[in-house]
């Protein structure tokens, strides 16, 4: 059996009635591992609770049954039964964590609490009366095939959330055709303007080496590229949000994209310059903002000698001092 509760501090009796729970669990489409290992602990724990199982699948409660827990029920049921000894005034985060995901999936139903807050701890939990029957065959022949005919009457949560996930995304094309998926959020919509808008106006045929997802830092990475031009450490925590390389005028782009954090400032641009001393490339400095107000929080904090491009003004930009408009110094 898979191991879901490697380092659990519970009695053998207990982790493996626990990891039994967390594979019936996964098999009908919940993400178990998608939660640490006291929220597996949890859930499993209050499935069990729901269920009426204390040691033995067998004390399943009945498929007539039409006992529904409280909350409150439930912590004392887990107390008593599973080496716990959790505050009866947990009982929201039953509700909020523990149950969460078995109540998304319909794995675990709410009794009837019209007029009822969402947090009232009389709420009752019950079994789906479909998902117990399913259980009544756990450990017999039966269960795979009936596990698959369950699973082919409904859709996954795991699947679900997967596809949610991917739908809060950000496309994004580079140059070269190639497209990413950025994270929900506006910092990477400004990312994307960068690439999308910036760059084709005013990087000419530039190749994006470098673009860091907000939770992917290396979502994209011309790693051969960037040696070559001598550029710092990959690792470095002062990569710019956007890197990308005109090979024909050899300008090398250094773009901020400034939604919360700063913008290319004086020090900022010497932290930079410092890091790239051997880089034959000529430097561009260009801090981004989605919007002129944006851009007005930070204009002080600007480094001369750079450029600063706003998203909902994209064929314009504002130029920070120097002899020629968009060149290196």
């Amino acid at each position: 059996m898979k191991s879901y509760l490697a380092k659990s501090k519970k009695s053998t009796a207990i982790r493996e009635l626990l990891e039994e729970t967390l594979e019936i669990l996964e098999s009908v489409g919940i993400p178990v591992v998608s939660k640490a290992l006291r929220g597996r602990e949890k859930m499993a724990m209050s499935f069990l609770a729901v269920s009426g199982v204390k040691k033995e699948w067998r004390e399943i409660r009945s498929i007539e049954s039409n006992n529904y827990l409280t909350t409150g029920q439930i912590i004392k049921f887990i107390n008593l039964n599973f080496e716990e000894e959790i505050p009866k005034g947990s009982y929201d985060d039953i509700r909020r964590k523990d149950l969460k995901l078995l109540t998304v999936a319909n794995l675990v139903e709410n009794s009837d609490s019209k007029g009822r807050d969402t947090n009232d701890p009389t709420r009752g939990y019950a079994l789906n009366p479909d998902f117990r029957q399913l259980l009544r065959s756990y450990k017999t022949e039966s269960w795979e095939q009936n596990v698959s005919v369950f699973n082919q009457s409904r859709e996954s949560l795991a699947e679900a959330l997967q596809r949610k996930r991917n739908l809060a995304k950000i496309p994004v094309s580079l140059p070269n055709g190639k497209a990413l998926q950025l994270s929900l959020g506006d910092h990477n919509l400004l990312q994307k303007a960068i690439v999308e808008e910036f760059l084709p106006r005013f990087g000419g045929n530039s190749s994006v080496l470098y673009i860091g997802d907000t939770t992917n830092k290396s979502l994209h990475l011309e790693e051969a590229k960037l040696k070559e031009l001598n550029f710092f450490e990959l690792s470095h925590d002062k990569l710019p949000d956007v890197v990308a390389y005109l090979e024909s005028k050899n300008w090398l782009f250094m773009i901020e994209a400034v939604h919360s954090s700063g913008p290319i400032s004086e020090i900022r641009m010497l932290e930079l310059k410092k890091l790239l001393t051997t880089c034959p490339a000529d430097l561009i400095f260009v801090t981004a903002f989605l919007t002129r107000a944006q851009f007005k929080k930070w204009a002080a904090d600007i480094a001369w000698e750079s450029e600063v491009w706003i998203a909902d003004n994209p064929d314009h930009m504002i130029h920070f001092n120097g002899h020629k408009f968009l060149g290196a110094y």
